[in-house]
């Protein structure tokens, strides 16, 4: 699959724009680096916006950035944060294998549905992953962002994100 095919089936308009900026950003490389990443041109979507750090070596993801929207989510700040520290047990291995094959494979992932469920709060909406690389090649972080409504109580049926992926 193609990053086109990625693009297109991305629904919102914000999200899309972060995804043509990633694309941008990487020019004649596999993956763009954190650095080839400018803000201004994603200013209006940073609210949604985070990233992580991924440490090979430890197997472990930390918050680097987090907008607005995404630290309301969390009451609070990514910044600095183990991925493991964010989620309870029940959600954590399936959110780190699925933040691992977008760094280690790697690939890009749209997903739609129950997008965010923390602290008995649910959002429902639509989440794209994209690596990066400070070398263009080797995947050592993610780009994300996340557009979602808050849900008032817990979902009355299952709405499981719907995971789709595309090669890088």
């Amino acid at each position: 699959m193609s990053f086109k095919e990625f693009e297109q089936a991305i629904a919102s308009p914000g999200l899309k724009r972060v995804a043509n900026h990633w694309n941008e950003a990487r020019d004649a490389n596999r993956m763009p680096s954190w650095k080839a990443i400018q803000p201004k041109a994603i200013a209006a979507q940073l609210p949604l916006v985070w990233v992580y750090d991924y440490n090979r070596a430890a197997k472990q993801f930390t918050g680097r950035l987090s907008g607005d929207q995404i630290d309301r989510m969390f009451g609070k700040n990514l910044k600095g944060v183990p991925m493991s520290d964010l989620y309870p047990a029940a959600y954590f291995q399936r959110l780190f294998d699925r933040s691992k094959r977008c760094v280690c494979e790697p690939a890009l992932y749209r997903g739609e549905g129950i997008v965010f469920r923390h602290l008995d709060r649910y959002g429902q909406g639509e989440r794209i992953m994209l690596p990066l690389a400070r070398d263009g090649q080797t995947g050592d972080g993610i780009l994300g962002a996340t557009k979602y409504q808050t849900m008032v109580g817990r979902p009355t049926v299952n709405m499981e994100e719907v995971e789709s992926w595309f090669l890088v």
